[in-house]
Order: C-alpha cells, then structure tokens, then sequence
C-alpha cells in the first residue's frame, strides 16, 4: 500500500525555498522517498503543498523529526509551522 507526506506551509521567497529543497534530494532519498510533488497556491505563490510519496511512514517521520530538515526549513524561509500529515492509499482508479 502506498504512503504519502504532505506538507503545507508559507515560506518567505518561493524560488530560494525551491532551491533548499532541491538540495535535500538525497536525505529524503536516504528515508525512503519515491517522489515529491510540489504545487504553489494559485492566489498566494509562496504557500507551498509538497506531496512526497514514499516507502513507508516510518521512514517519513524519521525524516519529519530530523535536525537536518530542521536546519534546512531555516535556511528555506518557512514561515511558521507546517501542517504536516500522513496518508495512506486507499484507491487509486487512475483517471
């Protein structure tokens, strides 16, 4: 069954946020991510909605509580705390 964390929160300048997060590839990696989507709010481009897919939720919360992503939401601008959850799959139909 498939696992997802998705994450949402405002963060100071989208593009120097985009960039922190491009550099966390490998530690989310090393958690046991498959992939990462990310959208901008169509009225406020700098709250961002990431929906990571990944291996399994234990690995994800590793991540969530990690200092390293800690350090990188600071150099990232997030502004306040993230609304953070974790879902599981129920069905996926395909259209």
């Amino acid at each position: 069954m498939a696992s997802a964390l998705i994450v949402k929160h405002h963060v100071a300048n989208f593009e120097a946020w985009k960039k922190v997060f491009d550099e966390m590839y490998a530690t989310r990696k090393a958690h046991g991510w498959r992939s990462a989507i990310v959208y901008r709010d169509a009225a406020d481009p700098n709250l961002i909605t990431v929906v990571n897919r990944v291996n399994d939720l234990e690995g994800a919360k590793r991540y969530g509580s990690s200092p390293d992503l800690r350090a990188a939401m600071e150099r990232g601008g997030v502004v306040g705390a993230p609304e953070i959850s974790f879902v599981q799959e129920f069905e996926d139909r395909g259209y």
